[in-house]
Parts: structure tokens; sequence; C-alpha cells
């Protein structure tokens, strides 16, 4: 269950490094196809890379679906909250967890509604433009986002319910820096 506690980070740290290196190397076969060396320019005109920003901008609407489970799960999701912190604290739990609970039934009516979206289109031929991927894979971040945004609410508010605390993310915080720090003193 531990992998499960940094499922987002894993999954978004490779996406960024798979897109930036796809869009680096893009960017130097397009400049290096413009230099007049023979043999290599004629080589490297023949080489296709039209496929890289279709790729790339896959990788960030699956980057976006995941990074909303994260905002979830690290506290840092967007909330207007003004109202609620205002209220004493039996009114306000109720809030919170009724809003929570209401983030949870809107992200899994969102998943539910995108699986029967890409299981219809699996049935179809449907493939993007340039990689020619079969649509249901691309549309597949819209139903696994939702439910695993779903299954974080769903963490947020059992934690909440056992300790009335909510996540709250520190951005002075560096996560593993202690360990570092203290195994450097010892």
């Amino acid at each position: 269950m531990k992998f499960l506690d940094h499922l987002e980070e894993w999954f978004i740290a490779f996406l960024m490094g798979a897109a930036t290196l796809v869009i680096f190397v893009a960017v130097v076969h397009r400049y290096l196809s413009g230099l007049a060396i023979p043999g290599l320019q004629d080589w490297l005109i023949t080489l296709n890379t039209s496929w890289a920003q279709e790729l790339t901008i896959y990788m960030f609407v699956w980057m976006a679906k995941f990074g909303a489970a994260y905002g979830v799960r690290t506290g840092i999701h967007v909330g207007v909250d003004v109202l609620i912190n205002r209220l004493n604290t039996p009114w306000r739990n109720k809030f919170v967890i009724f809003g929570l609970l209401a983030g949870a039934t809107f992200t899994g009516i969102v998943g539910t509604l995108g699986a029967s979206f890409v299981w219809e289109l699996s049935h179809t031929s449907s493939t993007s433009e340039v990689l020619e991927l079969p649509m249901w894979m691309v549309y597949s971040a819209v139903p696994l986002g939702s439910y695993l945004m779903c299954f974080r609410f769903l963490q947020v508010t059992w934690a909440f319910i056992k300790t009335g605390d909510l996540p709250k993310h520190d951005h002075s915080h560096v996560e593993g820096l202690e360990e570092e720090i203290h195994g450097a003193k010892a």
C-alpha cells in the first residue's frame, strides 16, 4: 500500500521526464535539420518527429488528471472554505465531510461516464491523427484519473473523520530532507 501513497508523484514525474525528453529530441532534430551538413541534413529530413507534439499533449492531459488526484491527497486542490472555517467546529466538520463526499461522488460519476465513453470508443476504429493510437487509450486518462481522485477524496474523508485533520500542504517542507539531515549528523 506504500506504493499507492506516492502513485501520482511517480507517474507525473515519469511523464514530465518523458515529455521533456521528447520535446528536446524534436527541437534538436528541427534545429539540426536546418543545418546544411551534407548527408546529415538529408538523413535528418527523412526522420519524422511530427508525432512529438501530439504525444506531449496527451502526456500533459494524463498529468493533469493525476495531478488533480495528487492535489486532493496533499491538500493543495482548490477549495473555497472561507465561510466554512468561520462556523463552529461541529457544523464545520459536517460541511467538510459533505464537501469531501460531494467531491468523491462527482469524480466517481465522471469516472463512470468516462469509463462508459472509453468502453464505447474501444469498439470503434477511432485513432489519433499522427500517432494513430487507439483513442480509447488516450481518453482512458478520464476514468483512471477520476477514479483515483475519487479514491483520494474518500481517503481524506476517512482520515478527517478519524482525526479531524485535513491534509495541509507545507510549501517549506521538502520530503526526505529530514532523513538526509539526520543521516549526515550521525
